[in-house]
């Protein structure tokens, strides 16, 4: 009987050191939540204060742009460019010309300028293929720090792409020279448009092409700047910009409370690098290809066609 109750006591015993410890893992593991969501939310907050370099508030495209053509290396200079580029085939005379106008006017055959727009695609995407390498490591919450950093530079990369693929099909240079603290709003919307090209935003291809038929026809860089900056446009850019600010804010974020830190920098490392960069590239250069800057023989498009005359007629 004696053996009963102490087997008996020894089970509840058992029972309440069960309970004890279970309540007790419990505390832990809430305490635990808790510290990580905060580490996470101070995280964000720390993110789009590193990251806002326009100053609203958000996290937007025009906040890896300005960042992006800060960083050393970003900005492309149009003449120093197209020399390097051109001097492998042609004589100066011919690259003079490419310069003074643009590689199309100088007789530069087509196939020619594709090559070399394939090969710069393909050695900005070497440069950006191995800028996440660290973020797809381990380690936790201390790697949050690093995603900005990741995506700036590949916004930064694509961006040199731009700018070189712009060139190579006959854009004049980019003002990308810092106005105080900002860039010029003309260059900042010309290279929004750019990137939703890009990225395959709705209305961007028709812009990208109006502008380079404008230019082409030789439309005065003022009425352009109201067309970019207040005129027909604008719409377009600001449509594009709230895309971008939408998906940005996603990449950055997206997972956070999903224990998704490795899974984030193995998307950035991979997906990103691989298989977005150079279909990116690939769809600016496509719409490059065919413009009045680059086929003297192109005919604008209906809808081109009401942006173009739109532009031309432009109030300052």
């Amino acid at each position: 009987m004696k053996e009963n109750t102490n087997e008996s006591n020894n089970v509840k015993s058992m029972e309440e050191n069960l309970k004890d410890v279970a309540k007790n893992v419990g505390k832990v593991f809430s305490s635990a939540t808790d510290t990580a969501k905060s580490i996470v939310i101070k995280s964000k907050d720390s993110i789009v204060n590193a990251v806002d370099a326009n100053g609203n508030g958000e996290i937007d495209i025009e906040d890896f742009i300005i960042i992006g053509l800060q960083t050393p290396g970003i900005k492309v200079n149009r003449k120093d460019f197209l020399q390097k580029e051109l001097m492998k085939k042609y004589p100066q005379e011919t690259i003079n010309s490419a310069i003074a106008h643009n590689p199309a006017y100088a007789k530069i055959p087509a196939r020619e300028i594709d090559k070399i727009a394939d090969e710069v695609i393909q050695f900005e995407r070497n440069c950006v293929s191995g800028i996440s390498a660290a973020l797809s490591a381990p380690g936790g919450f201390t790697m949050v720090a690093t995603i900005p950093a990741d995506l700036i530079q590949y916004y930064g990369y694509m961006l040199r792409a731009a700018q070189k693929l712009m060139y190579l099909y006959g854009f004049p240079e980019i003002d990308t020279t810092e106005k105080g603290h900002k860039f010029d709003s003309e260059t900042m919307n010309l290279l929004i448009v750019c990137l939703g090209v890009m990225y395959g935003v709705q209305g961007t291809n028709t812009a990208l092409k109006a502008m380079a038929t404008a230019l082409g026809k030789g439309v005065e860089k003022k009425l352009m700047k109201t067309a970019l900056t207040k005129g027909t446009i604008y719409p377009i850019v600001k449509s594009v910009s709230k895309w971008f600010g939408v998906n940005m804010t996603k990449q950055v974020f997206s997972g956070f409370f999903k224990k998704a830190i490795p899974v984030i920098g193995g998307f950035i490392g991979g997906s990103i690098t691989y298989l977005s960069f150079k279909p990116c590239c690939d769809k600016l250069k496509a719409s490059l290809q065919d413009t009045l800057l680059s086929n003297p023989d192109y005919h604008a498009t209906d809808e081109e066609a009401v942006i173009i005359d739109a532009i031309e007629i432009e109030e300052v």
